[in-house]
């Protein structure tokens, strides 16, 4: 799908966000959701999987094909990569929620039947779609918090936060439930992405950083 010209409509989702409700039924309101323009070309709004009450919280950045066609995050090459690299750090899977910042797959796409290409998501993406970010880590109220690369970092970190540079740091972040844990390291994906020879360094890094998310939990 081409790049429009015309200055998109982000009103935001806040007014498609139930109050005081829970994972199951924030999933079901999101798929209302015209808070941006990425809901019109996706299939379908992608929003969160795991345990609803997990006390760990891993934040992607935005669903990628499989995902947007089969509903679920995750569920991709980079999501195999993740679970694989969770047990591997020793955290226990059922005791962890998974979601994105962006909830509508952002891509382009030349012609009908063509392969759709991966788009990262605007800030204003990002923005839009924060409140049901927002509305469901509230509702999850994880200890800790892992921000999968730069997009769910902006979404959650403060502004300076780099993923080059305080990757796998823990901090100490106020929110709705009180002070919880964050950090930030990349995302799945790019560790798909760098060259062979160095795959497994990168993987080895990513399992480092949530080795430590995982020790952080009480």
């Amino acid at each position: 799908m081409p790049a429009s010209t015309t200055r998109p409509d982000r009103p935001g989702a806040q007014q498609w966000v139930p109050a005081d409700a829970d994972v199951a039924a924030l999933r079901t309101a999101a798929a209302q959701c015209r808070g941006c323009e990425l809901w019109e070309p996706a299939t379908q709004v992608v929003f969160s999987a795991g345990a609803e009450h997990g006390r760990l919280a891993l934040v992607g950045e935005q669903p990628g094909d499989q995902e947007d066609r089969r509903g679920v995050p995750f569920v991709g090459p980079a999501g195999r990569l993740l679970q694989q690299a969770v047990e591997e750090a020793g955290i226990d899977r059922s005791a962890t929620y998974v979601t994105n910042a962006v909830k509508h797959f952002r891509f382009t796409q030349t012609a009908p039947g063509n392969r759709r290409i991966h788009a990262s998501p605007e800030a204003g993406h990002v923005t839009a779609c924060r409140p049901w970010l927002a509305a469901e880590l509230a509702q999850v109220d994880p200890e800790v918090v892992v921000c999968l690369g730069a997009t769910a970092a902006k979404a959650l970190l403060p502004k300076d936060f780099r993923v080059t540079k305080h990757r796998g740091q823990l901090f100490r972040l106020p929110t709705s439930r009180g002070e919880k844990t964050f950090m930030g390291t990349i995302h799945p994906s790019a560790v798909l992405r760098v060259p062979e020879a160095e795959r497994q360094a990168a993987y080895d890094a990513l399992v480092a950083d949530l080795r430590t998310a995982g020790g952080a939990l009480a």
